[in-house]
């Protein structure tokens, strides 16, 4: 699907919940900088325009996500009650949270100027308590006539049992047709993780793969805004930019504004001018998007990168890193798990693995020449 589409599916959505239909809501997958939170911040305007309520959170690397809900979902019933002057629905809603704070081990001091309401989102099991959580925001958001949308980013961190919890919980919301859901963005391991936190969690969510542009759709994304400022792009412009760039988003981005700005102009920016603009866009992604994912790496895993980087942009086999390398699968087996921890590889099939980041082996092959 195209990123319309996606748009288009979780309006759908959206507009169900609000019926007291079902709706499957999205869980993103793709490489870094493809786009995965520009589409969630849609989905943020969509859902406020539905007159939603909604939180965006983004996981950390330790994983932890029940503490970011909670203060999350704090925000959330107080906004409610700012506009829709709930009163006691909210109040219940805010002890109910309480009590399930107070249970999360090194959990939130939230600031919540109400008694704790204990039974239904308390017991200790994060499971039961977050579906009892959910109901109970979600009831509240039904009897006045909205709905709850949560945005998760970086989703990958959690580990499968947090990502069991989050989808009963949400999956007794859709029981009860309740207007709350999750739309979620992670690494193409997120499909995985999902998968064994649950088997129904493909009937609650659809998992579309966002990656690299197709030709036509980088064209559009260069030439229109160029062209609302009556400036063209010439052929050769354009089809030289989209090879250095392999259509990335991120990269169409940093490109072509950098060659917006050294272009001569006035009413055409040319092949000669993204040619100068290639050195400068790339220092700037190497000092940049780059080397801020390999700062704190050990000198193990930096040769181990480069020697993923030798064999090509990937998928590539981890048995013949470690050739590269001379040492067995099993002696590079901590490193190799130690980068996908990190990250910075995933691994698409077993004995395979991959940079989470496109380009990065060229990246590699500058910085460790």
């Amino acid at each position: 699907m195209g990123r319309d589409a996606e748009i288009a599916a979780m309006d759908v959505t959206l507009q169900r919940l609000l019926r007291g239909a079902n709706g499957r809501s999205q869980l993103l997958t793709g490489l870094r900088g493809v786009g995965k939170t520009v589409l969630l911040n849609e989905f943020e305007d969509l859902a406020r325009g539905r007159g939603y309520f909604h939180e965006h959170i983004e996981v950390s690397e330790d994983g932890s996500l029940a503490s970011l809900l909670a203060s999350g979902l704090r925000r959330v019933l107080l906004a409610m009650d700012a506009k829709k002057r709930i009163g006691g629905a909210v109040r219940r809603a805010l002890g109910v949270l309480k009590a399930f704070s107070l249970r999360i081990p090194n959990g939130p001091e939230l600031s919540i100027d109400v008694e704790a309401v204990f039974g239904p989102a308390d017991s200790g099991d994060l499971a039961a308590d977050l579906a009892g959580l959910f109901v109970e925001l979600g009831e509240v958001a039904r009897a006045h006539d909205t709905g709850i949308l949560l945005t998760i980013d970086e989703l990958h961190y959690v580990d499968v049992p947090t990502m069991t919890a989050l989808i009963v919980g949400l999956h007794r919301a859709s029981q009860l047709t309740l207007p709350i859901t999750i739309a979620g963005a992670g690494l193409p391991t997120l499909t995985i993780v999902t998968g064994e936190a649950k088997t129904y969690a493909e009937r609650m969510f659809t998992f579309p793969r966002i990656g690299s542009l197709s030709r036509d759709q980088a064209i559009e994304a260069l030439q229109t805004p160029a062209a609302d400022e009556g400036v063209l792009w010439t052929d050769d412009a354009l089809e030289y930019l989209l090879g250095v760039t392999d259509c990335f988003p991120y990269f169409l981005q940093q490109f072509g504004q950098l060659a917006w700005d050294i272009a001569d102009g006035p009413e055409a920016i040319t092949l000669a001018d993204v040619e100068r603009t290639v050195p400068v866009a790339t220092a700037e992604l190497d000092d940049g998007f780059f080397r801020v994912r390999t700062g704190s790496i050990s000198e193990s895993e930096r040769s181990y990168l480069r020697a993923m980087a030798e064999l090509g942009s990937g998928p590539v086999r981890s048995s013949e890193v470690a050739t590269l390398l001379r040492k067995s699968p099993k002696g590079v087996g901590p490193v190799r798990d130690s980068l996908i921890k990190s990250a910075l590889c995933y691994s698409p099939r077993y004995g395979e693995i991959a940079f989470t980041v496109p380009l990065f082996d060229q990246y590699m092959k500058r910085w460790v020449p």
